[in-house]
Formats: C-alpha cells, sequence, structure tokens
C-alpha cells in the first residue's frame, strides 16, 4: 500500500479535505456516544480514560467502537506516569554486581510505552502534527455582494 494511513472519513471532514467520490459508501458506521471505561483498568487509567474521551468529544469522533484503543491509550499513559516516578526516584542508571554502571530497564520500558502512546495519540489526531492537519470549520464569510443579486 502506497502512502500513509489513511485518515476515517470523520477526520476528512472537520479537516474540509472530505470528497465523496473518493469515500467508501460500504464502510461501517460508528455508533456515536462515549465508551464506558472496561472494568480491567485501574483507578488511574479510567481517570485517564475519561479525560481521553472528553477530548475526543469536543472534536466529535468519539465513539464506543473505540473502547479498546482509548482504554489502550489509557493504560500505556498511566504505565509512562509510573515508570517515570520509578526513573525519578531511583535514577537512570545503577551499579552492577560486576561493578560497572547500567541502564535501569524502566527506562527502556518507558521509551518503548512512549513510541507507543505517540502512535495511538496520532490515530485520534491529538499529536500535533496530526493535530495541525485537521481544521476547524469555520462559517462561510457573509459576500458583502449577495444583497445585488
Amino acid at each position: 500500500m502506497k502512502g500513509g494511513k489513511s485518515k476515517p472519513d470523520e477526520l476528512k471532514v472537520i479537516a474540509g479535505t472530505f470528497r465523496k467520490d473518493r469515500s467508501n459508501p460500504n464502510a461501517p458506521s460508528v455508533p456515536s456516544g462515549i465508551p464506558e471505561a472496561p472494568a480491567w483498568l485501574s483507578e488511574r487509567a479510567s481517570e485517564l480514560f475519561a479525560s481521553l474521551c472528553a477530548v475526543l468529544d469536543s472534536l466529535n469522533i468519539v465513539s464506543p467502537a473505540d473502547e479498546c484503543m482509548i482504554a489502550m491509550l489509557a493504560s500505556r499513559l498511566e504505565e509512562i506516569e509510573v515508570l517515570t516516578a520509578t526513573i525519578e526516584d531511583q535514577g537512570r542508571t545503577y551499579k552492577g554486581e560486576s561493578g560497572l554502571w547500567k541502564a535501569r530497564p524502566e527506562v527502556a520500558m518507558r521509551n518503548e510505552a512512549l513510541r507507543h502512546c505517540h502512535a495511538l495519540l496520532s490515530e485520534f489526531g491529538l499529536s500535533p502534527a496530526t493535530r495541525n492537519k485537521v481544521t476547524a470549520n469555520k462559517p462561510a464569510q457573509q459576500n458583502p455582494f449577495a444583497a445585488l443579486d
């Protein structure tokens, strides 16, 4: 497949780049509404889930069909918080049994979680690069010569 990932039609409508001739008329429609946090999320991840849903709702792109993706993102954000706290408390390195300094495994774990989190944020148009591709629909300026018609 050439090019990047296809954007959902909802994002194209918001961005003003939607073209009916390039859309899939048989694409499944997603239900509207705000999903509920899955029971497996921790208390902090559930708070992050609710916060993400509020942001996505303000962009009119939240759907119960995205529950798993939002839950995964919330879980990764919590993981980043926990790993960052560990790194801040214990440092980025430790002295191994051989006397050599080694990188803490939490640093690599956090880096991987950050990369995954960035990918998930981009999927929802929540990173600066993807947000700049989405523009708000502004009302058309009034034509001062419209009364002459």
